[in-house]
């Protein structure tokens, strides 16, 4: 039997979408990917594996997903981009710090940005914070553009991170920094976030804002980042815009999607969003190494 033609992400000649029928059609969809994203290297022990990148881009080949995708290669931001939320120095010490350099720097210097176990200094840093950012803010640019109805960008979704500082294996907010494009064509974004961790960056980022509302369902209690409380509101013009849904550990498909579904259709039925961005953090997958969910 001859082999099959292998699938390659990059084809031109990929077979025209087919309707499934006439009240059903297909999405445009936009797949952000860069064959550079999955080779930078937090460190041996470092739960954190851009490597996985490379996996799953292989299993959407793999299923000939990119026959009915828009495959795009992920750009590098510019310094300015990124500094459309992240403070100037923050930026500037991303951009030019590396491992040996660090190694001249006082401490009081690291510790400001936050740099430490959780967020180690590794060969490549800037490289890999303008890829995986990249694709979210190209992407949202895209949308506003109404080139694409969806886009995906797996390497992003770092929504720990704050604009002076890292936190939580992130260095930029790719998240916040797609939302503020969004907000140049679309008066009202919603974010979720199904992360097993709250989403505290992205919320603080719009905490005070009536045209960003933020979901985020989270392990809640003596978990990684300890914020995301029930009460947890928002404040000011944003105040009843950000909403918590802390979870206990364990919890299993049947309650999660009903307690999703509800939320999520009020949700929309009320805020009414134009755009929404959804972060689809793995960890909350059932066996995950730091998860405690237990959701296939």
């Amino acid at each position: 039997m001859a082999s099959e033609r292998p699938i390659s992400l990059y084809d031109s000649d990929d077979e025209d979408i087919v309707y499934d029928g006439d009240d059903v059609r297909k999405r445009n969809v936009a797949y952000y990917y860069h064959p550079d994203v999955g080779h930078f290297h937090y460190g041996q022990l470092h739960p954190m594996k851009p490597q996985r990148l490379v996996v799953c881009n292989d299993l959407v080949a793999s299923y000939e997903m990119p026959r009915y995708m828009t495959v795009v290669q992920s750009p590098k931001l510019e310094a300015s981009d990124i500094a459309a939320f992240h403070s100037q120095d923050y930026v500037n010490f991303l951009q030019t710090v590396t491992p040996k350099l660090a190694t001249t720097m006082q401490d009081d210097v690291l510790r400001k940005f936050n740099i430490g176990e959780d967020c180690p200094l590794f060969a490549g840093l800037w490289d890999y914070c303008t890829l995986y950012s990249g694709g979210s803010v190209e992407g949202a640019r895209r949308l506003n553009h109404k080139m694409n109805d969806i886009v995906i960008n797996w390497p992003g979704g770092l929504h720990h991170a704050k604009k002076s500082e890292a936190s939580g294996f992130c260095y930029v907010n790719d998240i916040v920094l797609g939302i503020l494009e969004l907000l140049k064509y679309h008066k009202r974004v919603l974010y979720i976030d199904i992360d097993i961790h709250h989403g505290d960056g992205v919320q603080e980022a719009f905490n005070n804002s009536d045209r960003v509302m933020t979901v985020s369902f989270h392990r809640f209690g003596q978990y990684f980042p300890g914020s995301g409380s029930i009460m947890d509101k928002g404040v000011g013009p944003g105040k009843y815009f950000a909403i918590n849904l802390p979870l206990m550990a364990a919890i299993r498909d049947e309650p999660y999607y009903k307690l999703f579904e509800s939320v999520i259709s009020s949700v929309e039925e009320n805020f009414n969003p134009e755009a929404i961005v959804l972060q689809c953090g793995s960890d909350s997958l059932c066996e995950d190494r730091l998860g405690q969910f237990a959701l296939s």
